[in-house]
């Protein structure tokens, strides 16, 4: 699924951990991803999140797509953080799963919160 992704790619995502329903990613933020105030713009953490939130989804080998996600800025990032993104998935059905993903910021300290619902479909990867 990454080698198709190429939004998680250009985040620079690296996946250092996933298990069924569970993933942890880490990616840095760079110059190019800050708004007007010189810090990280609130759709790159909502992206980071949202990653780690497909490759959670998609651990159980059926696709799965975002139906609605919401996201809690709690920290400014900054140029040159380290963050993890750990997806947790809280609920599963035969149609549907709920996921929380926590973004931390290098010292430990969270940065972010993200909630997800995903659609499961009936079709397995290859």
């Amino acid at each position: 699924m990454y080698d198709h992704d190429a939004f998680s790619q250009w985040l620079g995502i690296k996946i250092l951990s996933f298990g069924t329903g569970s993933c942890l990613i880490e990616m840095v933020v760079r110059g190019e991803m800050t708004n007007g105030f010189g810090i990280a713009h609130g759709g790159i953490s909502y992206a980071f999140a949202d990653s780690a939130l497909a490759f959670a989804s998609n651990s159980h080998g059926f696709q799965a797509v975002s139906i609605e996600t919401s996201i809690s800025h709690l920290k400014a990032i900054q140029v040159g953080d380290c963050l993890q993104a750990q997806a947790t998935e809280k609920a599963r059905t035969r149609k549907t799963a709920l996921y929380e993903v926590e973004v931390k910021n290098q010292e430990g300290t969270l940065v972010a919160l993200f909630k997800g619902t995903v659609f499961i479909k009936d079709k397995q990867w290859v």
